[in-house]
Protein backbone atom coordinates (compact mmCIF):
# COMPACT_ATOMS: atom_id res chain seq x y z
CA UNK A 1 0.00 0.00 0.00
CA UNK A 2 1.49 3.16 -1.04
CA UNK A 3 2.16 5.35 2.22
CA UNK A 4 1.51 8.88 0.67
CA UNK A 5 -2.04 7.94 0.45
CA UNK A 6 -2.54 7.49 4.71
CA UNK A 7 -3.32 11.50 4.69
CA UNK A 8 -4.20 12.35 0.96
CA UNK A 9 -6.78 14.40 -0.50
CA UNK A 10 -7.45 14.12 -4.22
CA UNK A 11 -8.45 17.21 -6.28
CA UNK A 12 -9.84 15.96 -9.52
CA UNK A 13 -9.41 18.13 -13.19
CA UNK A 14 -11.10 18.60 -16.07
CA UNK A 15 -8.36 19.72 -18.41
CA UNK A 16 -10.57 21.44 -20.93
CA UNK A 17 -12.04 23.70 -18.25
CA UNK A 18 -9.44 24.36 -15.83
CA UNK A 19 -7.70 27.23 -16.99
CA UNK A 20 -6.34 28.48 -20.65
CA UNK A 21 -2.86 29.80 -20.15
CA UNK A 22 -2.68 30.20 -24.15
CA UNK A 23 -5.48 32.06 -24.65
CA UNK A 24 -6.93 29.32 -27.29
CA UNK A 25 -10.60 29.28 -25.01
CA UNK A 26 -9.20 25.28 -24.06
CA UNK A 27 -7.80 24.44 -20.47
CA UNK A 28 -3.88 23.46 -20.74
CA UNK A 29 -0.99 21.70 -18.50
CA UNK A 30 0.14 25.17 -18.18
CA UNK A 31 -2.70 26.14 -16.89
CA UNK A 32 -3.22 23.66 -14.40
CA UNK A 33 0.83 24.36 -13.03
CA UNK A 34 -0.17 27.52 -12.86
CA UNK A 35 -2.89 26.88 -10.22
CA UNK A 36 -0.81 23.92 -8.01
CA UNK A 37 -0.38 26.46 -5.60
CA UNK A 38 -4.03 26.96 -5.19
CA UNK A 39 -4.57 23.19 -5.26
CA UNK A 40 -1.54 23.05 -2.61
CA UNK A 41 -3.34 25.74 -0.43
CA UNK A 42 -6.46 24.52 -0.76
CA UNK A 43 -5.58 21.46 1.54
CA UNK A 44 -5.05 18.98 -1.56
CA UNK A 45 -2.09 16.69 -2.01
CA UNK A 46 -2.98 14.94 -4.86
CA UNK A 47 -4.33 15.35 -8.54
CA UNK A 48 -7.35 13.10 -10.96
CA UNK A 49 -6.64 14.66 -14.45
CA UNK A 50 -9.39 13.07 -16.90
CA UNK A 51 -7.86 11.97 -20.00
CA UNK A 52 -5.28 14.06 -21.65
CA UNK A 53 -4.24 11.81 -24.19
CA UNK A 54 -4.22 11.69 -28.34
CA UNK A 55 -7.99 12.21 -29.02
CA UNK A 56 -10.92 12.61 -31.49
CA UNK A 57 -12.56 13.48 -28.33
CA UNK A 58 -16.16 12.20 -29.15
CA UNK A 59 -15.99 11.49 -26.15
CA UNK A 60 -14.36 13.70 -24.28
CA UNK A 61 -10.93 12.07 -24.13
CA UNK A 62 -12.41 8.53 -23.47
CA UNK A 63 -11.83 7.61 -26.47
CA UNK A 64 -7.90 7.33 -27.18
CA UNK A 65 -5.89 7.40 -30.10
CA UNK A 66 -2.33 6.93 -28.72
CA UNK A 67 -1.86 5.91 -25.21
CA UNK A 68 1.79 7.26 -25.15
CA UNK A 69 0.66 10.79 -26.34
CA UNK A 70 -0.66 13.96 -25.16
CA UNK A 71 -3.51 15.64 -27.04
CA UNK A 72 -2.32 18.68 -28.98
CA UNK A 73 -4.63 20.93 -27.09
CA UNK A 74 -3.32 20.21 -23.46
CA UNK A 75 0.68 20.36 -24.80
CA UNK A 76 3.07 17.86 -25.30
CA UNK A 77 4.56 15.14 -23.68
CA UNK A 78 7.25 16.96 -22.41
CA UNK A 79 4.88 19.47 -20.82
CA UNK A 80 2.81 17.08 -18.89
CA UNK A 81 6.01 15.58 -17.57
CA UNK A 82 6.96 19.52 -16.22
CA UNK A 83 3.63 19.31 -14.62
CA UNK A 84 4.23 15.88 -12.88
CA UNK A 85 7.57 17.58 -11.22
CA UNK A 86 5.95 20.99 -10.64
CA UNK A 87 3.21 18.99 -8.51
CA UNK A 88 6.33 16.65 -6.78
CA UNK A 89 8.21 20.37 -5.81
CA UNK A 90 4.90 21.03 -3.64
CA UNK A 91 4.24 17.61 -2.40
CA UNK A 92 1.51 17.21 -4.81
CA UNK A 93 0.70 13.44 -6.07
CA UNK A 94 -0.60 13.24 -10.03
CA UNK A 95 -2.76 10.20 -11.48
CA UNK A 96 -3.50 10.02 -14.86
CA UNK A 97 -7.14 8.52 -16.44
CA UNK A 98 -6.37 5.20 -17.99
CA UNK A 99 -9.01 3.80 -20.13
CA UNK A 100 -8.17 0.09 -20.44
CA UNK A 101 -11.85 -1.25 -21.34
CA UNK A 102 -11.75 0.62 -25.01
CA UNK A 103 -10.10 2.78 -27.62
CA UNK A 104 -10.54 4.97 -30.19
CA UNK A 105 -11.88 3.86 -33.44
CA UNK A 106 -8.98 5.85 -34.56
CA UNK A 107 -6.62 3.96 -32.99
CA UNK A 108 -3.67 1.92 -35.21
CA UNK A 109 -4.86 -1.12 -33.28
CA UNK A 110 -8.54 -1.10 -34.56
CA UNK A 111 -6.93 0.12 -38.37
CA UNK A 112 -5.47 -3.11 -38.33
CA UNK A 113 -7.47 -5.21 -36.40
CA UNK A 114 -10.39 -4.21 -39.07
CA UNK A 115 -8.70 -5.13 -42.05
CA UNK A 116 -10.31 -8.00 -44.15
CA UNK A 117 -7.20 -9.98 -44.37
CA UNK A 118 -5.75 -11.06 -41.08
CA UNK A 119 -2.88 -8.45 -39.17
CA UNK A 120 -1.21 -7.62 -36.62
CA UNK A 121 -3.75 -7.03 -34.04
CA UNK A 122 -6.61 -9.37 -35.29
CA UNK A 123 -7.65 -10.08 -31.99
CA UNK A 124 -6.47 -7.27 -30.03
CA UNK A 125 -10.89 -6.16 -30.15
CA UNK A 126 -13.66 -8.79 -29.94
CA UNK A 127 -15.07 -9.58 -33.47
CA UNK A 128 -17.59 -11.98 -34.25
CA UNK A 129 -16.65 -14.57 -37.04
CA UNK A 130 -19.52 -13.46 -39.69
CA UNK A 131 -20.60 -10.07 -41.02
CA UNK A 132 -23.95 -10.67 -39.20
CA UNK A 133 -24.83 -12.17 -35.28
CA UNK A 134 -28.23 -12.86 -34.43
CA UNK A 135 -26.86 -14.91 -31.36
CA UNK A 136 -28.07 -13.90 -27.28
CA UNK A 137 -25.53 -11.80 -25.88
CA UNK A 138 -24.68 -9.41 -23.06
CA UNK A 139 -22.85 -7.38 -25.06
CA UNK A 140 -23.43 -4.46 -28.06
CA UNK A 141 -22.05 -4.94 -31.50
CA UNK A 142 -21.61 -2.76 -34.66
CA UNK A 143 -21.99 -3.87 -37.56
CA UNK A 144 -21.12 -2.92 -41.69
CA UNK A 145 -18.21 -0.64 -40.28
CA UNK A 146 -15.40 -2.69 -41.44
CA UNK A 147 -14.65 -4.71 -44.70
CA UNK A 148 -14.02 -7.50 -42.13
CA UNK A 149 -16.32 -10.28 -42.36
CA UNK A 150 -17.55 -9.81 -38.78
CA UNK A 151 -19.44 -7.31 -36.33
CA UNK A 152 -17.09 -5.96 -33.53
CA UNK A 153 -18.05 -5.37 -29.36
CA UNK A 154 -18.31 -2.17 -27.66
CA UNK A 155 -18.12 -0.72 -24.44
CA UNK A 156 -19.84 2.60 -24.68
CA UNK A 157 -20.63 4.81 -27.71
CA UNK A 158 -20.01 3.65 -31.20
CA UNK A 159 -16.60 4.95 -31.58
CA UNK A 160 -15.59 2.89 -28.71
CA UNK A 161 -14.10 -0.63 -29.74
CA UNK A 162 -14.01 -3.21 -26.82
CA UNK A 163 -10.10 -4.17 -26.34
CA UNK A 164 -10.50 -8.22 -26.02
CA UNK A 165 -9.49 -9.68 -22.84
CA UNK A 166 -11.36 -12.57 -23.29
CA UNK A 167 -14.31 -14.26 -21.91
CA UNK A 168 -14.78 -15.86 -18.62
CA UNK A 169 -16.87 -18.62 -20.12
CA UNK A 170 -16.75 -18.40 -24.08
CA UNK A 171 -19.99 -20.43 -25.86
CA UNK A 172 -18.47 -19.50 -29.51
CA UNK A 173 -15.28 -19.86 -31.45
CA UNK A 174 -14.89 -16.51 -31.77
CA UNK A 175 -14.92 -16.00 -27.79
CA UNK A 176 -11.51 -16.30 -26.68
CA UNK A 177 -10.65 -17.46 -23.27
CA UNK A 178 -8.90 -15.31 -20.75
CA UNK A 179 -5.89 -17.48 -20.99
CA UNK A 180 -5.44 -17.28 -24.61
CA UNK A 181 -2.36 -15.67 -26.04
CA UNK A 182 -4.30 -12.70 -27.45
CA UNK A 183 -6.10 -11.73 -24.50
CA UNK A 184 -3.16 -11.68 -22.16
CA UNK A 185 -0.94 -9.95 -25.00
CA UNK A 186 -3.60 -7.06 -24.68
CA UNK A 187 -2.95 -7.33 -20.51
CA UNK A 188 0.93 -6.95 -21.39
CA UNK A 189 0.29 -3.99 -23.79
CA UNK A 190 -1.92 -2.18 -20.71
CA UNK A 191 0.75 -3.12 -18.43
CA UNK A 192 3.20 -1.29 -21.42
CA UNK A 193 1.37 1.84 -21.09
CA UNK A 194 1.31 1.96 -17.25
CA UNK A 195 4.98 1.72 -17.28
CA UNK A 196 5.50 4.76 -19.54
CA UNK A 197 3.62 6.93 -18.03
CA UNK A 198 5.24 5.74 -14.31
CA UNK A 199 8.64 5.77 -15.95
CA UNK A 200 7.63 9.90 -17.12
CA UNK A 201 6.74 10.71 -13.48
CA UNK A 202 3.16 10.25 -12.99
CA UNK A 203 2.61 8.42 -9.11
CA UNK A 204 -1.18 6.20 -11.31
CA UNK A 205 -3.86 5.95 -12.40
CA UNK A 206 -7.64 5.88 -12.00
CA UNK A 207 -9.27 3.44 -13.82
CA UNK A 208 -12.30 3.47 -15.97
CA UNK A 209 -15.06 1.15 -16.12
CA UNK A 210 -12.63 -1.36 -14.15
CA UNK A 211 -14.78 -3.76 -13.81
CA UNK A 212 -15.67 -3.74 -17.71
CA UNK A 213 -12.60 -5.38 -19.04
CA UNK A 214 -13.45 -9.40 -19.19
CA UNK A 215 -17.24 -10.48 -21.04
CA UNK A 216 -19.43 -12.86 -19.72
CA UNK A 217 -17.74 -12.24 -16.43
CA UNK A 218 -19.92 -13.60 -13.37
CA UNK A 219 -21.58 -11.51 -10.64
CA UNK A 220 -18.14 -11.39 -8.32
CA UNK A 221 -16.62 -10.26 -11.26
CA UNK A 222 -13.62 -12.73 -11.28
CA UNK A 223 -12.66 -12.63 -14.56
CA UNK A 224 -11.49 -8.87 -14.36
CA UNK A 225 -10.81 -9.41 -10.73
CA UNK A 226 -7.92 -11.70 -12.56
CA UNK A 227 -6.93 -9.17 -14.37
CA UNK A 228 -6.41 -6.34 -11.95
CA UNK A 229 -4.45 -9.19 -9.44
CA UNK A 230 -1.78 -9.75 -11.92
CA UNK A 231 -1.23 -5.48 -12.79
CA UNK A 232 -0.96 -4.95 -8.93
CA UNK A 233 1.32 -7.70 -8.84
CA UNK A 234 3.88 -5.77 -11.20
CA UNK A 235 2.96 -2.29 -9.62
CA UNK A 236 4.09 -4.18 -6.38
CA UNK A 237 7.12 -5.19 -7.91
CA UNK A 238 8.33 -2.45 -10.02
CA UNK A 239 6.97 0.75 -8.52
CA UNK A 240 5.21 0.08 -5.09
CA UNK A 241 4.28 4.00 -4.63
CA UNK A 242 2.02 3.86 -7.19
CA UNK A 243 -1.72 3.85 -6.22
CA UNK A 244 -4.97 2.81 -8.48
CA UNK A 245 -7.98 4.06 -8.07
CA UNK A 246 -11.11 1.71 -9.52
CA UNK A 247 -14.62 3.56 -10.93
CA UNK A 248 -16.46 0.27 -9.86
CA UNK A 249 -17.86 1.28 -6.35
CA UNK A 250 -17.53 -2.22 -5.09
CA UNK A 251 -15.07 -2.01 -3.01
CA UNK A 252 -15.97 -5.55 -1.50
CA UNK A 253 -14.61 -6.66 -4.81
CA UNK A 254 -12.01 -4.20 -6.45
CA UNK A 255 -10.11 -3.77 -2.92
CA UNK A 256 -9.20 -7.46 -2.30
CA UNK A 257 -8.55 -7.61 -6.49
CA UNK A 258 -5.85 -5.09 -6.63
CA UNK A 259 -7.20 -1.49 -6.09
CA UNK A 260 -5.50 0.43 -3.48
CA UNK A 261 -9.21 2.95 -3.68
CA UNK A 262 -12.68 2.14 -5.36
CA UNK A 263 -15.15 5.27 -5.52
CA UNK A 264 -18.74 5.07 -3.85
CA UNK A 265 -20.44 6.71 -6.93
CA UNK A 266 -24.28 8.03 -7.20
CA UNK A 267 -25.78 4.95 -8.46
CA UNK A 268 -29.74 4.35 -8.34
CA UNK A 269 -30.61 3.24 -4.93
CA UNK A 270 -27.60 3.43 -3.54
CA UNK A 271 -26.21 4.91 -0.12
CA UNK A 272 -24.18 7.59 -1.41
CA UNK A 273 -27.00 9.12 -3.80
CA UNK A 274 -29.46 9.37 -0.51
CA UNK A 275 -27.06 11.72 0.97
CA UNK A 276 -26.79 14.46 -1.79
CA UNK A 277 -28.72 13.23 -5.48
CA UNK A 278 -32.04 11.49 -4.23
CA UNK A 279 -34.36 13.45 -6.43
CA UNK A 280 -35.41 12.81 -10.28
CA UNK A 281 -34.63 14.68 -13.51
CA UNK A 282 -37.31 15.57 -16.10
CA UNK A 283 -36.13 15.67 -19.56
CA UNK A 284 -36.42 19.39 -19.48
CA UNK A 285 -34.06 19.33 -16.76
CA UNK A 286 -36.26 20.17 -13.48
CA UNK A 287 -35.68 18.78 -10.32
CA UNK A 288 -38.40 16.56 -8.73
CA UNK A 289 -38.90 15.86 -4.93
CA UNK A 290 -35.60 15.98 -3.23
CA UNK A 291 -35.11 13.51 -0.63
CA UNK A 292 -31.73 13.85 0.29
CA UNK A 293 -30.33 13.56 3.66
CA UNK A 294 -28.13 17.06 3.25
CA UNK A 295 -31.39 19.38 2.65
CA UNK A 296 -32.59 20.96 5.23
CA UNK A 297 -36.28 20.26 4.79
CA UNK A 298 -35.60 17.05 3.74
CA UNK A 299 -37.27 14.39 6.30
CA UNK A 300 -34.52 11.63 5.47
CA UNK A 301 -31.82 9.66 7.84
CA UNK A 302 -28.41 8.67 7.21
CA UNK A 303 -29.39 5.14 7.78
CA UNK A 304 -29.70 4.33 4.46
CA UNK A 305 -26.37 5.61 3.73
CA UNK A 306 -24.63 3.26 6.54
CA UNK A 307 -26.57 0.38 5.80
CA UNK A 308 -24.63 0.16 2.55
CA UNK A 309 -21.13 1.96 3.99
CA UNK A 310 -21.10 0.49 6.88
CA UNK A 311 -20.61 -3.25 5.83
CA UNK A 312 -18.18 -2.37 2.91
CA UNK A 313 -15.71 -0.96 5.32
CA UNK A 314 -16.02 -3.54 7.90
CA UNK A 315 -14.93 -5.81 5.00
CA UNK A 316 -12.57 -3.43 3.55
CA UNK A 317 -10.46 -1.90 5.75
CA UNK A 318 -7.79 -3.44 5.98
CA UNK A 319 -8.05 -4.06 2.13
CA UNK A 320 -8.04 -0.11 1.02
CA UNK A 321 -9.71 2.85 1.08
CA UNK A 322 -13.12 3.94 -0.13
CA UNK A 323 -13.07 7.33 -1.49
CA UNK A 324 -16.15 9.54 -1.03
CA UNK A 325 -16.89 12.13 -4.06
CA UNK A 326 -18.07 15.49 -3.71
CA UNK A 327 -19.24 15.00 -7.66
CA UNK A 328 -17.30 14.32 -10.88
CA UNK A 329 -17.41 14.71 -14.66
CA UNK A 330 -20.14 12.44 -14.73
CA UNK A 331 -22.42 13.66 -11.98
CA UNK A 332 -24.83 16.65 -11.86
CA UNK A 333 -23.03 19.38 -10.02
CA UNK A 334 -23.69 18.70 -6.31
CA UNK A 335 -25.23 22.64 -5.83
CA UNK A 336 -27.95 21.35 -8.02
CA UNK A 337 -29.41 19.97 -5.19
CA UNK A 338 -27.84 21.71 -2.24
CA UNK A 339 -27.68 25.41 -1.13
CA UNK A 340 -24.41 26.40 0.25
CA UNK A 341 -25.13 25.45 3.73
CA UNK A 342 -25.82 22.28 2.94
CA UNK A 343 -23.10 21.72 0.69
CA UNK A 344 -20.80 22.55 3.92
CA UNK A 345 -21.83 19.96 5.79
CA UNK A 346 -21.48 17.36 3.20
CA UNK A 347 -18.08 18.55 3.13
CA UNK A 348 -17.97 18.07 6.82
CA UNK A 349 -18.60 14.79 6.72
CA UNK A 350 -17.08 13.40 3.82
CA UNK A 351 -13.99 15.25 4.76
CA UNK A 352 -13.72 13.87 8.19
CA UNK A 353 -14.78 10.04 7.56
CA UNK A 354 -11.98 7.50 6.68
CA UNK A 355 -10.67 6.53 3.47
CA UNK A 356 -9.50 9.32 0.58
CA UNK A 357 -11.53 11.63 -0.04
CA UNK A 358 -11.84 13.23 -4.02
CA UNK A 359 -12.42 17.14 -4.41
CA UNK A 360 -14.07 17.73 -7.94
CA UNK A 361 -12.97 21.06 -9.45
CA UNK A 362 -15.15 23.74 -8.70
CA UNK A 363 -17.07 22.28 -5.85
CA UNK A 364 -15.16 24.19 -3.65
CA UNK A 365 -16.84 27.22 -4.17
CA UNK A 366 -20.17 25.70 -5.06
CA UNK A 367 -20.63 25.97 -8.85
CA UNK A 368 -23.63 25.75 -10.51
CA UNK A 369 -24.87 22.62 -12.57
CA UNK A 370 -25.40 24.80 -16.09
CA UNK A 371 -28.26 23.55 -18.73
CA UNK A 372 -25.70 24.08 -21.92
CA UNK A 373 -25.69 22.18 -25.24
CA UNK A 374 -23.89 18.49 -24.83
CA UNK A 375 -19.83 18.68 -25.82
CA UNK A 376 -18.19 15.66 -27.09
CA UNK A 377 -20.11 13.23 -25.81
CA UNK A 378 -21.35 14.74 -22.79
CA UNK A 379 -25.23 15.37 -22.95
CA UNK A 380 -26.60 15.76 -19.38
CA UNK A 381 -23.14 15.79 -18.19
CA UNK A 382 -21.77 18.56 -20.21
CA UNK A 383 -23.47 21.08 -17.29
CA UNK A 384 -20.80 19.83 -14.82
CA UNK A 385 -17.75 20.46 -16.97
CA UNK A 386 -18.20 23.89 -17.57
CA UNK A 387 -14.49 26.49 -16.95
CA UNK A 388 -13.28 27.01 -13.49
CA UNK A 389 -14.71 30.32 -11.71
CA UNK A 390 -11.12 31.71 -10.70
CA UNK A 391 -12.19 35.51 -10.75
CA UNK A 392 -14.77 38.15 -11.76
CA UNK A 393 -14.23 40.03 -15.19
CA UNK A 394 -13.34 38.46 -18.46
CA UNK A 395 -14.78 34.38 -18.70
CA UNK A 396 -14.37 34.72 -14.78
CA UNK A 397 -10.78 34.44 -14.96
CA UNK A 398 -10.62 31.06 -16.87
CA UNK A 399 -9.54 32.12 -20.52
CA UNK A 400 -8.40 35.70 -22.36
CA UNK A 401 -10.16 33.93 -25.47
CA UNK A 402 -13.16 35.76 -27.16
CA UNK A 403 -16.72 34.17 -25.25
CA UNK A 404 -17.18 32.32 -28.23
CA UNK A 405 -13.93 30.18 -28.39
CA UNK A 406 -14.49 28.92 -25.03
CA UNK A 407 -14.74 25.34 -25.21
CA UNK A 408 -17.79 25.47 -22.70
CA UNK A 409 -19.27 28.95 -21.64
CA UNK A 410 -18.77 30.56 -18.10
CA UNK A 411 -21.68 30.73 -15.92
CA UNK A 412 -23.29 34.09 -16.82
CA UNK A 413 -25.32 34.77 -13.33
CA UNK A 414 -24.48 37.84 -11.65
CA UNK A 415 -23.91 35.71 -8.46
CA UNK A 416 -21.81 33.28 -10.17
CA UNK A 417 -19.56 32.44 -7.14
CA UNK A 418 -15.78 32.93 -7.89
CA UNK A 419 -12.27 32.06 -5.86
CA UNK A 420 -11.55 35.56 -5.55
CA UNK A 421 -14.52 36.63 -4.24
CA UNK A 422 -14.48 33.56 -1.55
CA UNK A 423 -11.12 34.24 -0.93
CA UNK A 424 -12.42 37.61 0.53
CA UNK A 425 -15.10 36.00 2.53
CA UNK A 426 -13.87 34.19 6.19
CA UNK A 427 -17.17 32.62 6.32
CA UNK A 428 -17.06 31.35 2.44
CA UNK A 429 -17.80 27.94 1.02
CA UNK A 430 -14.42 28.06 0.46
CA UNK A 431 -12.63 29.14 3.61
CA UNK A 432 -14.75 26.15 4.96
CA UNK A 433 -13.09 23.74 2.60
CA UNK A 434 -9.80 25.26 3.42
CA UNK A 435 -10.62 24.87 7.72
CA UNK A 436 -11.65 20.78 7.10
CA UNK A 437 -8.82 20.14 5.37
CA UNK A 438 -6.17 21.83 7.87
CA UNK A 439 -8.04 19.99 10.37
CA UNK A 440 -7.85 16.80 8.58
CA UNK A 441 -4.02 17.08 7.30
CA UNK A 442 -3.55 18.15 11.03
CA UNK A 443 -4.55 15.21 12.46
CA UNK A 444 -3.99 11.78 12.36
CA UNK A 445 -7.56 10.26 13.54
CA UNK A 446 -8.82 11.91 10.90
CA UNK A 447 -6.81 11.13 7.79
CA UNK A 448 -7.48 7.65 5.76
CA UNK A 449 -7.07 5.32 8.86
CA UNK A 450 -9.82 2.46 9.44
CA UNK A 451 -10.99 4.08 13.18
CA UNK A 452 -14.68 4.70 12.98
CA UNK A 453 -17.60 3.85 15.51
CA UNK A 454 -20.94 5.45 14.68
CA UNK A 455 -22.06 6.36 18.46
CA UNK A 456 -25.39 7.45 16.74
CA UNK A 457 -27.87 6.91 14.13
CA UNK A 458 -32.08 5.75 14.05
CA UNK A 459 -34.19 6.01 11.49
CA UNK A 460 -36.84 8.48 11.63
CA UNK A 461 -33.86 10.93 13.29
CA UNK A 462 -32.57 13.20 11.35
CA UNK A 463 -28.63 13.64 13.70
CA UNK A 464 -25.86 11.85 13.42
CA UNK A 465 -22.96 10.98 15.86
CA UNK A 466 -19.41 9.09 14.80
CA UNK A 467 -15.99 9.08 16.65
CA UNK A 468 -12.64 8.52 14.91
CA UNK A 469 -9.85 8.16 17.91
CA UNK A 470 -9.82 11.22 19.68
CA UNK A 471 -12.44 13.14 17.85
CA UNK A 472 -16.49 12.94 17.93
CA UNK A 473 -18.33 14.51 15.21
CA UNK A 474 -21.81 15.53 15.62
CA UNK A 475 -24.03 16.19 12.21
CA UNK A 476 -27.93 17.77 12.29
CA UNK A 477 -28.79 18.84 8.52
CA UNK A 478 -32.42 20.04 9.91
CA UNK A 479 -33.94 23.06 10.30
CA UNK A 480 -34.47 21.77 14.42
CA UNK A 481 -31.86 21.78 17.14
CA UNK A 482 -31.38 17.83 17.76
CA UNK A 483 -30.19 16.68 21.61
CA UNK A 484 -28.48 13.37 21.56
CA UNK A 485 -27.88 12.06 25.13
CA UNK A 486 -26.30 8.82 26.58
CA UNK A 487 -23.03 8.94 24.29
CA UNK A 488 -20.45 7.00 25.06
CA UNK A 489 -17.60 9.75 25.27
CA UNK A 490 -15.52 10.71 28.43
CA UNK A 491 -16.57 14.19 30.05
CA UNK A 492 -14.49 17.37 28.92
CA UNK A 493 -13.15 18.04 26.04
CA UNK A 494 -12.70 20.76 23.07
CA UNK A 495 -14.34 21.85 20.38
CA UNK A 496 -12.34 22.02 17.19
CA UNK A 497 -14.17 23.13 14.15
CA UNK A 498 -17.92 23.92 13.79
CA UNK A 499 -20.32 24.84 10.95
CA UNK A 500 -22.93 26.43 13.19
CA UNK A 501 -22.88 25.56 16.57
CA UNK A 502 -22.99 22.39 19.48
CA UNK A 503 -21.86 21.31 22.42
CA UNK A 504 -20.77 18.10 23.98
CA UNK A 505 -21.35 17.82 27.94
CA UNK A 506 -21.65 14.66 29.87
CA UNK A 507 -22.44 12.48 27.15
CA UNK A 508 -24.75 14.47 25.68
CA UNK A 509 -24.44 16.79 22.26
CA UNK A 510 -26.66 19.36 21.44
CA UNK A 511 -26.67 20.85 17.71
CA UNK A 512 -28.09 24.24 16.88
CA UNK A 513 -30.20 23.72 13.47
CA UNK A 514 -27.53 23.04 10.13
CA UNK A 515 -24.58 22.46 12.50
CA UNK A 516 -21.43 20.19 12.52
CA UNK A 517 -19.45 19.79 15.16
CA UNK A 518 -15.79 18.15 15.41
CA UNK A 519 -14.62 17.55 19.25
CA UNK A 520 -11.91 16.64 20.73
CA UNK A 521 -12.18 13.87 23.89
Amino acid sequence: MPKWLEDAVFYEIYPQSFLDANGDGIGDFEGIIRKLDYIRDLGCNALWINPCFDSPFKDAGYDVRDYKKTAARYGTNDDLKRLFAEAHKRNIRVLLDLVPGHTSEEHPWFLESKKAEPAEYRNRYIWSDSWIYWGNSTVRFIAGEADRNGVYVINFFKCQPALNYGFLNPSEAWQLPTDHPDSLATREALKDIMRFWLDSGCDGFRVDMADSLVKYDDADKSGASAVWRDIRAMLDAAYPEAALVSEWSRPDLSLKNGFHMDFLLDHEGGGYKSLVRNYSVSKEGTIGEDTSYFRKDSRSDITRFLEQYMPWYENTKNDGFISLITGNHDTSRISRGLASRELALFYGMIFTLPGVPFLYYGDEIGMKYLNVPTKEGGYTRTGSRTPMQWSGGRNLGFSQAPADKLYLPVDPSPDAPTVEAQEKDPESLLNTVKALLRLRRAQGDLQSKPNLEILYAQKGSRPAVYRRGSFVMGLNPSSETARIPGLPVPDGGTGVFSIGKGSLDSGTFTLEPQSFVVWRV
